[in-house]
């Protein structure tokens, strides 16, 4: 459920205060916890650090974020891969085809000199 349009957005007033006076260019990187903090557009141009539970992920603010939340763009959940065992043995042999390619590459240009 969206917030009621009466209330308006919700931009925590302490992440404002960070960057209010300041220039983009000058700031480094503003920490900051409030992932349910709405991006607004005076917040264009700065970087934050998104706490995302166990450290601060950077993200560079753009226009087409506006209205998105700081948490979108900080992932909590680190993907390592889909698959198993016919996975490994696919990536295995699209490594060996990879290797051959490059010896055969390697030794056309051998012969030619």
């Amino acid at each position: 459920m969206t917030r009621s349009s009466i209330k308006g957005p919700y931009v925590d007033p302490r992440v404002l205060k960070k960057i209010e006076g300041k220039k983009p260019i000058q700031t480094g990187v503003i920490k900051t916890w409030s992932r349910a903090c709405q991006i607004a557009p005076e917040m264009v141009g700065f970087t934050f650090g998104v706490h995302n539970g166990r450290d601060h992920i950077e993200v560079f603010i753009t226009e087409d974020m506006v209205g998105h939340r700081l948490g979108e763009f900080s992932l909590t959940r680190k993907f390592v891969r889909h698959g198993g065992k016919m996975q490994k043995e696919m990536e295995t042999k699209q490594k060996e085809a990879e290797v051959s390619a490059a010896k055969a590459a390697k030794g056309a240009t051998e012969s030619k000199k």
